[in-house]
């Protein structure tokens, strides 16, 4: 307690206790939420090329232009899309790479394809990572709507799905010959004799 010219003792409060006071108010779950939903125009745009496996229909999403569906092969040149992320959080754009179309949903919930611009929030969703390791896409504009297909590869409109439904499931993979590739190591081992490296490719030691 505090002594001094108060008529009672107040609690005295270093100011460390008052950094940690503030530190504490603060809502970083909020801050981060808040975040997400914005646009970044200042970082580098982080592009990846996937095929999106339908878990429903056993096909590729496909960006045909203006028709969308899931009915593509593995390594069908139409379900190539482009990954384009430019957010804090997990907010993308999904790009057909043969036609240069952008994934859409518009205010009916109906998967179109549009030549989109940064500035077309039907074209950005949300990209979620489910418990059971699928990906599902939310809108960001229509909030609860996701990106869904009929077991035929036919887009579900965006009222009719819901998170938990397998219509909504999707796998990322890499299109064929576009796994990245693993970089050779090269390991060292030391000779307890002359504590001299030599390569663990099996080269001969030249100083033995």
């Amino acid at each position: 307690f505090c002594s001094g010219s108060y008529p009672l003792p107040v609690p005295c409060v270093r100011p460390c206790d008052w950094f940690k006071i503030a530190v504490d108010s603060v809502d970083f779950g909020e801050h981060v939420e808040n975040q997400t939903g914005v646009r970044d125009s200042l970082s580098r745009r982080h592009h990846r090329v996937y095929q999106l496996y339908s878990r429903t229909s056993g096909k590729h999403v496909q960006v045909l232009g203006r028709k969308i569906q899931a009915r593509g092969e593995d390594g069908d040149k139409f379900a190539q899309l482009v990954v384009e992320a430019d957010t804090f959080g997990s907010q993308v754009r999904i790009r057909g790479k043969e036609t240069n179309f952008y994934l859409c949903m518009n205010r009916k919930g109906k998967l179109v394809g549009r030549k989109a611009s940064g500035r077309n929030s039907e074209c950005v969703f949300i990209e979620m990572m489910l418990e059971n390791n699928y990906t599902a896409w939310m809108s960001a504009r229509y909030t609860g709507w996701y990106v869904g297909f009929t077991k035929k590869g036919r887009p579900r409109r965006g009222p009719q799905t819901l998170p938990n439904q397998q219509d909504v499931h999707f796998m990322k993979r890499f299109p064929p010959g576009e796994q990245p590739s693993l970089q050779h190591c090269s390991f060292t081992t030391v000779s307890k004799r002359g504590r001299r490296t030599q390569e663990s490719d099996g080269l001969p030691d030249i100083h033995s």
